[in-house]
């Protein structure tokens, strides 16, 4: 069962503390799948939060803690579907477990920084994220040390539809006409200010056709 925002969010309030008083009315598990853990149960960073992504009015389920082996797991975690923006919501696909620190920076990075460009420069707001997916156990290239995608808080985004139905790949449009390129450029360095790594294709060859946004302390921003 897929909690709504508009419930999630007061109830994620109240067993933090935050001074608001139950609702005895109100379902006492986030979600009834199996090894879901009841609010109780969640640690409080967790809580809090999914409570401020709740605020910004974004579709998303909790998802249970995994270990996978191999120093790989999806700790305090969801599944993001919409993200809340201005005017509505936008649809993110193929997106797999995500940490929430992470899916909350994606949150404000997809409204503040990428809807906003799209309007300004492309005269079409967002309507959907495209990405290669956010969780998967691996290494970064060439070297021996796990990727932030070993514990689900880095995203590939391949492309933005607008509104009107153009969609922007970063495969084609990085070298594409000037407005197609100065979006790319002006959302990739509206990402470096919210990111802790953020890599295009300037970086490498590998980065050719995609945006990888890592959440963390770096900064480094290619």
């Amino acid at each position: 069962m897929r909690l709504h925002p508009a419930l999630l969010s007061p109830l994620l309030l109240a067993v933090a503390g935050c001074g608001a008083v139950p609702d005895s009315r109100a379902p006492k598990r986030v979600s009834t799948e199996a090894g879901m853990p009841t609010i109780s149960q969640m640690r409080p960073e967790a809580v809090q939060c999914q409570t401020e992504l709740g605020r910004t009015g974004s579709n998303f389920a909790p998802l249970p803690d995994k270990y996978y082996g191999a120093g790989c797991s999806a700790l305090n975690a969801v599944k993001l579907d919409g993200i809340g923006g201005d005017n509505g919501q936008f649809m993110v696909t193929n997106l797999g477990p995500l940490a929430c620190p992470a899916a909350n920076t994606l949150a404000s990075w997809a409204r503040f920084g990428v809807d906003r460009a799209a309007r300004q420069i492309m005269g079409s707001p967002l309507r959907r994220l495209e990405t290669m997916g956010s969780y998967s156990c691996r290494n970064v290239a060439g070297t021996g040390r796990l990727s932030a995608h070993a514990r689900a808080e880095a995203v590939d985004v391949s492309a933005f539809v607008l509104a009107d139905g153009r969609r922007i790949s970063v495969k084609d449009g990085w070298s594409a006409s000037p407005k197609e390129r100065e979006f790319l450029r002006t959302v990739h360095q509206s990402a470096c200010k919210r990111f802790g790594t953020v890599l295009g294709p300037d970086y490498n060859a590998a980065h050719h056709d995609h945006l990888h946004l890592e959440f963390g302390g770096n900064s480094y921003c290619r």
